[in-house]
């Protein structure tokens, strides 16, 4: 099994959000389709604060979804109510014509 360097998969997980196709990136550098998949699904994770996708077994990474769904819609939630109560504070400071 080879093993890449650190820099070597941020550098094809680069070149993949940039815009070339996996394929591309998979034919240029000489790695494995799935080898890639995984860095980038890695590099996705860890961008949002999780662990890397071995790392947690599947009980703990669907609790880590239904976790980030909670919290997605407690913000929306708290947007909604946030404009609402800048809403009705704009009624009670305009004046009645």
């Amino acid at each position: 099994m080879m093993r890449y360097s650190e820099e070597f998969r941020r550098d094809a997980v680069s070149m993949v959000r940039q815009g070339a196709s996996q394929r591309e990136v998979c034919r240029d550098l000489g790695v494995s389709k799935s080898a890639l998949s995984k860095w980038v699904t890695d590099a996705d994770r860890a961008d949002r604060g999780l662990p890397a996708a071995g790392d947690v077994s599947a009980a703990e990474d669907a609790q880590i979804r239904e976790l980030m769904r909670r919290n997605r819609l407690l913000e929306q939630e708290n947007e909604v109510l946030r404009r609402a109560a800048a809403y009705l504070s704009q009624i009670h400071i305009t004046s009645p014509k």
